[in-house]
């Protein structure tokens, strides 16, 4: 289900100047940035016939600023379209200086929002401050005037409206050119999450969330492989940075580890070889993975980590240990092979192995230990879930059902 939208607060916080009309042309509404901008206060317009407060240009009383406004705004009614009114210059009041003003010129749009009947029920009035534009072209320009020449205001508009159009046909092609090389980074990174082995276990859940901001692709990955007789690999990974490059870098050590964990029988072997591999890959220097290998027969997890948040194993009783006693640092750090360390863990039937990447658990000015304590306190109290619904509840208790600052896999794994 989508979250509701505050549309008041909304139009409050945006940073387009704006007044709200009704079809009788009273202000009914005003956001902060016009106020900024226009050096007014809120009670000074709501409530009031826009055309009684802007009669014209306070500094120049013959100006046919209001005459145009009330022309515009008449158009919107009659026609139900939108109105981009000319170039206009409306001076503001100095607060320290009665009497005195300060040269102001304007871009207006006049929109109309059609009520359920089809009526325009609503007017926007939006508007932009060009007056750093009109200056640097009355500079460049001596012979064009200034003031309220109107063949100056033509030039200026016209001009403006070039730029303004050329502005939205790069901002287009930017935007089809973020969408393709999004839809390659999202086939990518679909590509090497796929784990085949994950469809032998209906014990075992999943889930992988891009960061909330960016391209929704990144660096961690999650994997899953069987090897037989009887035991099963489980990963988690992350690779420094988002984007196709970190996605790229994650699918390469993903790959490696996953072939490694097949010819090697220890989780440390396999990291030990990863990280070897990690020296001569571009961009996998301080990436961090967790290795743990279950032995269904012997009831064993054994376990490594690169530099990684520990695993979690929560018993059916609400209690949870945490798998920290084989932490080494992340991958390719150090200057010279050293063999990795190894730890292992008894585990019992029905106990529930939870696998994951840090923004899962961590926030900005937090120590890590408050949001290790926040996953194990969600385990003890819904451990009993199986496993799909246990790995939404996870998410959405540490309040990243719809992905945080930072990307996040996790594995949840009843055993």
């Amino acid at each position: 289900m989508l979250p509701s939208v505050d549309y008041a607060a909304v139009f409050a916080a945006t940073p387009h100047p704006c007044l709200v009309l009704g079809p009788d042309l009273v202000i009914v509404d005003v956001n902060r940035a016009y106020l900024e901008v226009a050096g007014r206060v809120r009670e000074d317009l709501v409530g009031q016939h826009v055309l009684a407060v802007f009669r014209g240009n306070p500094s120049d009383p013959e100006s046919s600023e209001g005459q145009n406004l009330s022309s515009s705004l008449h158009r919107v009614l009659a026609t139900g379209e939108p109105d981009s009114m000319e170039l206009y210059r409306y001076d503001i009041p100095v607060a320290d200086e009665p009497g005195g003003f300060v040269e102001r010129w304007w871009s207006q749009v006049n929109t109309p929002v059609p009520g359920p009947d089809g009526r325009v029920a609503w007017i926007t009035l939006q508007v932009e401050d060009v007056t750093g534009y009109v200056k640097a072209y009355q500079s460049a320009h001596p012979g064009a005037g200034a003031g309220t020449c109107p063949k100056s205001a033509q030039v200026l508009e016209t001009e403006l409206h070039a730029r303004a159009r050329e502005l939205r046909r790069l901002n287009e092609e930017l935007r089809r050119a973020h969408a393709r090389e999004r839809r390659v980074a999202l086939t990518l990174q679909e590509s090497v999450l796929h784990a085949p082995d994950l469809s032998h276990h209906g014990d075992m859940a999943v889930r992988y969330l891009p960061a909330a901001q960016g391209m929704h692709v990144g660096g961690d990955w999650y994997d899953v492989v069987d090897i037989p007789p009887d035991r099963v690999a489980l990963a988690v990974g992350d690779v420094v940075g988002h984007g196709i490059e970190a996605a790229a870098v994650m699918g390469m050590l993903r790959s490696a580890l996953s072939a490694a964990v097949r010819a090697l029988a220890r989780a440390a072997q396999s990291l030990e070889v990863l990280g070897l591999y990690a020296r001569v890959v571009e961009g996998a220097l301080g990436a961090t993975a967790v290795k743990a290998i279950v032995d269904t027969r012997s009831r064993l997890i054994s376990y490594s980590s690169a530099g990684h948040p520990p695993p979690v194993l929560a018993h059916p009783d609400g209690g949870c240990e945490l798998l920290d006693q084989a932490t080494d640092p992340p991958l390719g750090v150090r200057p010279e092979h050293v063999p990795r360390p190894q730890a292992t863990i008894q585990y019992r039937p029905g106990d529930t192995l939870v696998l994951y990447t840090d923004g899962l658990i961590e926030r900005r000015g937090e120590d890590i230990d408050t949001g290790l304590n926040r996953l194990t306190d969600a385990l003890t109290e819904c451990v009993q879930l199986d496993t799909e619904e246990l790995a939404d509840t996870l998410l959405a208790r540490l309040g990243v059902a719809g992905g945080g600052a930072d990307d996040i896999a996790l594995i949840v794994a009843r055993l």
